[in-house]
């Protein structure tokens, strides 16, 4: 039945084996324990279920479903945190609630047919959603139904608003549609940075880790003849090419798949890497943490072979890192001049994003303080 490379959930409901794909985009397993449930179910009695490692399948009404997930979150809200003595400290602890939040509340899941439709009462249609999060329906082959978590699920539905609506640019003057798993263009402060900061070049220019394509739309729109945009992630590729090709500036600009640069030179090349040298939890999380800083590093150590005599590589980075403990800024200058390059100058800002005015967050104290700049640097 179905892909065996798959993996496959397999539970027990009306005395009879069941068996369904399993669907993580996380890359968690599937559950060793599954429970049927309905409007029977206590809020109380999910929350102790879920904690205790029993997935629960439900079979009733969806919007019941989303009211119960709703009351487990809350549950798990109100626990008291432990208290943290340094910033890193609130960081790994704030990492592990959140790391325990969603295993907890990932426990609820959904049925989708083959087709990706929910056999639920009052359920939305999500089948264009889950099309571009999982992929097109496969042609010849044996469809099987599969298994969800609801919270997996709403953050599908989430990133197809997003994707339909667009993320507004002030700088691009235009709208970017970012696609699900490609990190949204919502720091605002990092594209102010790049729009405006003098340009050594009008010929070509290099962006390297491009995303939704953003910053190469932005150096293009700024007027430079030929952007070269460089991901390895076959769903940023996409939303790239996508992006560039509604904005029309695919004349200008071509969307290539490499680990870092491209081939050739250029006298401009931008980064922006993920801004947190920590671990990911899961594979949507790499836009936001860079393990080991390995692709900061790459970036740096790679920059100066790639750039044409009297370019300048542009870094653009939040001191985050620095404020919660996960890297100095000694470390980081020391990066630099160990790649054979210079600092030219340092274009600062502060970041405007909601979270940094959040006292209630846990690493408020490190938001508020955030810097984000722009390095301008070049060979020495």
């Amino acid at each position: 039945m179905g892909d065996p490379s798959f993996p496959v959930a397999s539970w027990s409901e009306a005395d009879q084996s069941r068996s369904a794909r399993w669907r993580s985009e996380n890359g968690s397993p599937p559950p060793k324990r599954i429970q049927v449930a309905d409007d029977r179910m206590t809020a109380d009695a999910a929350y102790r279920l879920a904690s205790e490692g029993t997935a629960l399948l439900w079979r009733s009404d969806y919007q019941n479903a989303r009211q119960l997930l709703q009351a487990m979150a809350r549950r798990i809200d109100r626990k008291p945190r432990k208290p943290a003595t340094s910033p890193i400290e609130s960081f790994n602890f704030h990492r592990q609630f959140q790391s325990q939040r969603a295993r907890t509340l990932g426990m609820l899941l959904l049925p989708l047919e083959a087709d990706y439709s929910i056999p639920l009462r009052r359920a939305p249609d999500v089948r264009q959603a889950c099309i571009e999060a999982y992929g097109a329906l496969p042609h010849g082959k044996d469809p099987m139904p599969s298994l969800v978590s609801l919270r997996e699920l709403l953050g599908v539905i989430g990133a197809h608003e997003w994707r339909k609506q667009g993320v507004d640019i002030p700088a691009l003057g235009a709208r970017i549609h970012p696609h699900y798993g490609v990190f949204s263009p919502v720091r605002g402060e990092y594209l102010d940075l790049v729009a405006t900061t003098p340009l050594p070049s009008l010929e070509r220019a290099f962006d390297i880790g491009t995303g939704t394509g953003v910053l190469a739309a932005l150096l293009a729109r700024r007027g430079v003849k030929q952007v070269i945009a460089t991901d390895q992630d076959p769903r940023a590729l996409e939303c790239a090419r996508e992006n560039i090709g509604r904005l029309g500036l695919k004349v200008q600009v071509s969307v290539v798949e490499a680990n870092l640069f491209p081939d050739g030179r250029a006298p401009l090349i931008v980064c922006n890497p993920p801004w947190l040298p920590a671990r990911a939890n899961s594979p949507l999380e790499h836009a936001v943490y860079d393990p080991d800083s390995r692709m900061l590093l790459g970036f740096l150590n790679g920059l100066a072979t790639h750039l044409e005599p009297g370019g300048e590589g542009w870094l653009i980075l939040s001191d985050l890192a620095e404020h919660l403990g996960l890297r100095t800024r000694d470390s980081l200058l020391a990066a630099i001049d160990a790649a054979g390059l210079k600092l030219l100058e340092r274009i600062d800002t502060k970041p405007t994003h909601p979270r940094a005015a959040d006292a209630s967050d846990p690493l408020h104290a490190a938001r508020a303080a955030e810097i984000t700049s722009l390095w301008r640097l070049a060979p020495a």
